[in-house]
């Protein structure tokens, strides 16, 4: 199978090795900067560059952009898509991205799927990408509603191939609603928290609670403001409600009230429990 790759930062660069690693499929590439894709050659991340020439060859093509930047590209590039391939994105939102390149893809005749590879870290750009970035991992993939169900199949396997651990499937409003809350609410935060004065004091004085809290306050805003900006139904909705937990511990705090804050700190405590509990289902 011909994979083409669009953008080569750490996800697109992660799945050319992953790729190379586990499988003998053939990788072209393609990134905003020539130096990054000559490097992806000289690694042999990737065969060779993907181009508007050879992009007609290529069976699968997965978008590593941006969600303004995946848009673009569809819309420039979509008649040199072949009929019959699949094309995936891998943006941290889905339902603006899938509300226009699902009818694009029925019209040109090739299939969209949304995608989002839920694995990262907090450095950006080819040279923190590696072939270990998904194991354990789960790949979501957000079909067409009208796809036939064994394509789907073999999209599937296909990405459970590369090296993903499982596969999750969900529709675009689904996705941008639960993602509001376990990943860009998480990085509002921690951008928030490190803003404390009281960070600067921090060394001596700090452990793991710390590093927790501001791991992923290092993160790219460029690409992290288009998709706040692109999910913002569902991120204020999850602010709005965090901000009127918080309050609750504020005025417990502030009341000097000891069995309010000991009934909310036992009532996470218990949900943790339950959370936890969730993990250790088996993944089907």
């Amino acid at each position: 199978m011909n994979i083409g790759i669009v953008g080569l930062g750490l996800i697109g660069g992660s799945i050319a090795k992953t790729i190379r690693k586990n499988t003998t499929h053939r990788i072209f590439g393609s990134d905003i900067q020539q130096s990054v894709v000559l490097k992806a050659k000289v690694m042999e991340a990737i065969d060779d560059e993907l181009t508007q020439e050879n992009i007609g060859a290529c069976d699968l093509i997965i978008l590593a952009l941006y969600p303004d930047a995946t848009i673009d590209f569809l819309r420039t590039h979509a008649d040199a898509i072949k009929p019959g391939a699949t094309v995936v994105d891998c943006c941290g939102i889905k339902k603006s991205v899938c509300d226009m390149a699902f009818p694009l893809a029925r019209e040109k005749g090739f299939v969209f799927i949304g995608g989002h590879p839920m694995a990262g870290i907090e450095r950006s750009g080819f040279a923190y990408s590696n072939n270990a970035l998904f194991c354990n991992a789960s790949m979501i993939l957000v079909p067409d509603p009208l796809l036939n169900i064994t394509v789907m199949d073999e999209v599937k396997k296909i990405f459970l191939a590369i090296g993903f651990a499982q596969v999750k499937i969900s529709t675009p409003a689904e996705h941008d609603r639960i993602i509001a809350y376990t990943s860009q609410l998480a990085h509002i935060v921690s951008s928030t928290y490190i803003k404390s004065d009281t960070a600067l004091s921090h060394p001596g004085f700090s452990a793991g609670s710390f590093k927790d809290m501001t791991r992923v306050a290092t993160l790219h805003e460029g690409m992290w403001t288009e998709l706040f900006i692109h999910n913002q139904k569902y991120l204020v909705a999850e602010i709005d409600s965090f901000i009127q937990r918080l309050q609750q511990y504020r005025d417990a705090i502030a009341a000097g009230d000891a069995d309010t804050l000991r009934q909310l700190l036992k009532d996470g405590r218990e949900r943790k429990d339950l959370v936890n509990s969730l993990e250790l289902v088996p993944k089907v």
